[in-house]
């Protein structure tokens, strides 16, 4: 008897976990989507703290000594970057495996081009604007807290990059794609706004 009741009891059991398992994976994509949001949105209030302080701090004093076209050459390069990292995302949601990895490496790639700009920027301005000047100060933190955020991006990217290349993603899961690219993609929003305050305004 207890043998016959001990296998219904498991099979209830086992079924019961089953039907939560399912409503649990149909949940995650939002709960993941509304939890990259929030990320996102803490982040804007830091990077907007940043932006407060450089105007508290210099107003719109602009020194003499920026590279523009260096500035300028940078922001391209990360629009473009932006773009390769979509079109990574729409082929993993096709299943056009070869192209997401492209894509990606290609993002990375140009990721890494926009931080070594970065490190001859930090170069030029110590000795133009040192960091114990006002605008240098908001300068290099500005700066700084954009590298570290497209470096971290970059990590990211080679995750997914790694899981790609081991199966990993395809039309009918590809959250971890989508959810690198949407960060990426507020990397590079965020500088289209560090860019003209620090450089053109």
């Amino acid at each position: 008897m207890t043998t016959d009741i001990v296998p219904d009891a498991v099979a209830e059991d086992s079924h019961g976990g089953h039907g939560e398992y399912h409503q649990d994976t149909a949940f995650q994509p939002r709960a993941n989507r509304i939890g990259l949001w929030m990320f996102i949105f803490s982040e804007c209030f830091l990077f907007a703290a940043f932006l407060a302080a450089r105007f508290y701090s210099t107003g719109t004093y602009r020194p003499e000594g920026l590279n523009q076209a260096l500035a300028l050459t940078l922001t391209m390069v990360l629009l473009v970057s932006s773009i390769s990292a979509y079109l990574a995302e729409v082929s993993i949601k096709y299943n056009h495996r070869r192209n997401f990895k492209l894509f990606t490496i290609v993002t990375i790639l140009l990721g890494f081009v926009f931080l070594a700009g970065v490190a001859v920027e930090l170069t030029e301005a110590i000795q133009h604007y040192p960091p114990e000047t006002p605008y240098g100060t908001s300068y290099f933190m500005l700066i700084g807290l954009h590298a570290f955020h497209v470096f971290s991006g970059i990590v990211a990217l080679f995750i997914v990059l790694f899981l790609g290349f081991r199966g990993h993603f395809g039309s009918s899961d590809y959250w971890g794609a989508e959810g690198v690219v949407k960060y990426w993609h507020f990397v590079d929003l965020a500088w289209v706004i560090i860019y003209p305050t620090l450089y053109l305004f």
